[in-house]
Parts: C-alpha cells; sequence; structure tokens
C-alpha cells in the first residue's frame, strides 16, 4: 500500500470517528494556543516597558544618591548628593547636555474642598527638557521662578483633574502645608510607569521646596535624591556616566580615594536591559508551563490511539489476512496520530494568534505574533504525534492476524 493510499484511509477513519478525533486534538489545540499566547504576552510586556523607558529620553542618566547597599539601611538613609553637585556636572563634564536636579516629596494638595496626596518634585527649568515631558497648557517652571523662589506649580494631567474637576487650573492656587501657589502649567498625559502614575505629580521650583518644605537638610548644601542628566548624544551617554563618576568622586573623597562610592549612576540602557532579563525569563517560563499543555495531549493522542487499536482489532486482522504488511498497518496508525497532532496544531494556532490580536485591543499591550513561537509550536506538537502514535502503531503492526480474526 502506497503513502497516499493510507492518509486517504487514515483520513477516512478519524472523519468517521469526529467526536473522538475531537477530543483527541483538544489537548494539542489548548497547548499550541497557549504557547503562542504566553509568547505573544511575554514580548508584548517587552515592548510595552521598552517604550515606556524610551518616552523618558534614551540619552538620561540618573544620579542617585547612596549606593545599593547604603539604601537598605532604613534607620539611617543616606543624604549625600547636594545641589552644588549637579551644578558642577551641568559646568564641567562636556559630554553633558541638561542638569535637572531634583528633591522628592509627598503632601497633601488642597484645592477648595478637594484634597489629594500626590508626589512633590522640586526641580529647576531643566527638569522638561531632561525627562521629555511635554506641556500641555500653561509652561513649565522657568529659571526666574527658580531664582525667585517664587510659589508656583505645574500639575500633572491626574492630579489637576482631581483637584480642579470642574475647570482650568491655570491661575487658580493650592495649598500645601498652608501656603498657597499659583498654578502655571499643566502637564500632558503621560501614564503610569512601573507602578507610579506620572501624571499624578506636583512640580515646584526647587529652591521654593527647600525654603518652604524640605529646608536645608545637609551641612553640605541643599541635599537632592536625584540628579537627571541628559547627554550630549546617545553615542556619548557611556562617556558622560564615566565622567560625571570621577568628577563625584573627586568631590566626595578629600583624602581617602579608596571609600565606597556615595552615589549610584543608573543609565536608561541599563534599565531597559534589566526590564528585557525579567521579561525574557517571564516569557520562557510562561511558554514552559503552557508547554506542558502540549506533552498532556501528546500522552491522549496515546492512549486513544491504543484504544483504537482495541476497537479494530477486527479491522486490523483481516488487513493483514487479505495482503496488509505490519509496516502498512504501523504507517497508517502512525499518520493518524500526526494527522491529529496537526491540525490540533493548525487549530490552537489559529486560536493563539486571534488571542493576542484580541488582547492588542483591549490591552495597552502590543503583544505580537512569533513566527518563531508558531513554527515551534506546530512543530512541537507534530513531533508529539510521532512520537506517542508510533507505541500505538506499533502494537498494531505486531496484532497477529489469526488471533484478530478469531474475535470476528
Amino acid at each position: 500500500m502506497d503513502t497516499w493510499e493510507s492518509f486517504k484511509m487514515a483520513g477516512k477513519t478519524l472523519a468517521a470517528n469526529r467526536l473522538r478525533s475531537t477530543l483527541t486534538m483538544l489537548g494539542i489545540i489548548i497547548g499550541n494556543a497557549s504557547v503562542i499566547l504566553m509568547v505573544g504576552v511575554g514580548q508584548g510586556a517587552q515592548k510595552y516597558a521598552s517604550q515606556q523607558f524610551q518616552s523618558l529620553g534614551t540619552d538620561v542618566i540618573f544620579v542617585i544618591t547612596g549606593t545599593d547597599n547604603a539604601r537598605r539601611n532604613v534607620i539611617a538613609p543616606p543624604n549625600r548628593l547636594v545641589l552644588a553637585d549637579a551644578d558642577a556636572i551641568a559646568e564641567q563634564v562636556p559630554t553633558v547636555r541638561s542638569v535637572a536636579p531634583q528633591i522628592n516629596g509627598s503632601e497633601l494638595a488642597i484645592a477648595g474642598n478637594n484634597t489629594k496626596r500626590a508626589t512633590l518634585i522640586g526641580t529647576t527649568d531643566s527638569y522638561a527638557i531632561v525627562r521629555n515631558a511635554e506641556v500641555g497648557s500653561g509652561r513649565f517652571l522657568s529659571n526666574d521662578d527658580i531664582k525667585r523662589n517664587a510659589r508656583v506649580v505645574t500639575l500633572g494631567a491626574a492630579i489637576a483633574k482631581e483637584l480642579f474637576p470642574q475647570g482650568n487650573p491655570i491661575g487658580q492656587l493650592i495649598r500645601i502645608r498652608g501656603t498657597s501657589y499659583e498654578v502655571i502649567g499643566l502637564m500632558s498625559e503621560k501614564g503610569a510607569f512601573l507602578g507610579t502614575n506620572q501624571d499624578d505629580t506636583i512640580f515646584m521650583p526647587i529652591t521654593t521646596m527647600t525654603n518652604q518644605l524640605t529646608g536645608r537638610t545637609s551641612p553640605y548644601g541643599v541635599a537632592i535624591q536625584v540628579i537627571n542628566v541628559s547627554a550630549t548624544s546617545n553615542d556619548n551617554v557611556d562617556a558622560a556616566q564615566f565622567q560625571i563618576a570621577n568628577l563625584l568622586r573627586l568631590r566626595h573623597r578629600s583624602t581617602d580615594m579608596n571609600a565606597e562610592d556615595t552615589f549610584t549612576i543608573r543609565t536608561q540602557q541599563d534599565a531597559l536591559e534589566i526590564v528585557g532579563n525579567i521579561t525574557g525569563a517571564l516569557t520562557i517560563l510562561l511558554a514552559a508551563i503552557a508547554g506542558i499543555s502540549l506533552l498532556v495531549g501528546g500522552i491522549g493522542i496515546m492512549n486513544i490511539m491504543l484504544v483504537s487499536v482495541t476497537e479494530r482489532t477486527q479491522e486490523i486482522g483481516l488487513r493483514k489476512a487479505i495482503g496488509a504488511s505490519p509496516s502498512d498497518i504501523l504507517t497508517q496508525f502512525t499518520i493518524e496520530a500526526v494527522i491529529l497532532s496537526l491540525l490540533g496544531g493548525a487549530i490552537g494556532t489559529g486560536i493563539g494568534i486571534s488571542g493576542v490580536l484580541l488582547l492588542s485591543v483591549v490591552t495597552p499591550l502590543q503583544a505580537g505574533i512569533s513566527i518563531g513561537a508558531i513554527a515551534l509550536a506546530v512543530g512541537v506538537s507534530g513531533g508529539i504525534g510521532l512520537f506517542f502514535g508510533i507505541f500505538p502503531a506499533r502494537q498494531a503492526a505486531r496484532l497477529d492476524p489469526i488471533v484478530a480474526l478469531r474475535s470476528i
């Protein structure tokens, strides 16, 4: 019997037992759909995180006060960077384009009868340039505001809606710790980033925040938590990072050059690599968990095929009696198992792709359709069908035709 004839006979047999064939394929369908969908989710998460970081600016460098080990000390947290450090970086590092020092806080903001706790950032006019922040209306903080210690603020989109739900906030007053501040601008919506709503932020001149709220918390000057720096170009990020580190080491180590750094420098690329590694590992984990369904589906195919061999003992005996060889029987049963796997893989692929497209529509994740994941899932499902179909097929091929015919 030729291979084409074996395919035709296998197809007729599977068509005659539609319910059993469908249930047999179910594990493969679920497995393929799960693998494709989970890989799509993982890749979508990678793209989303990358876009969120890039929206902050690809040439941004963050100089953070303290080291990772020192920041774990909750009893005496480090407070080493000062405003003079930011000024020194701006003046002495040639590969730096803009510098924006930053003081963080959390305060209750009051506007009329509306009260909202918001993140408070004291910074300079360079912040909008370094962090790629866009003003929706009004204006951001200016250099004159910094020099005059002006009592002005620029609101994030979310906090503006909370405090002024009925109208335009520009020109209105808000109160923080009993002091009134004029709203001079409204930032464009930027959304959440790493669990923090960037629109739920109030920006204030760093001098005003120091004089009105935080005070002088370091004997060496105005203490700050972060220095936001933008390099002159993406190609100069590494050079700027090296030059900033050397400058701060000179400023912070007057005598002991072997002392530990009192700061940490991070770049956008560092953050992207960390997020990429995390989401990549999660993608592999999700795909591996989903791949278990393929294994279960393969075992289901073997079980059903073994049952099929028992049910078709008479058919096998008759075919052998009229001249079918063991290889013909082996080929037919193997083809049936492979057809079930490949057909289930194709249906599962269609469901998985549909799920990925639906996910892209209803969520912010730009889930991608991975050709590699599709090829791997379909190839694995076909291989599973072949692997788990061999044993039942050999069982059928080894049946003694005399014993099989006795059951007629």
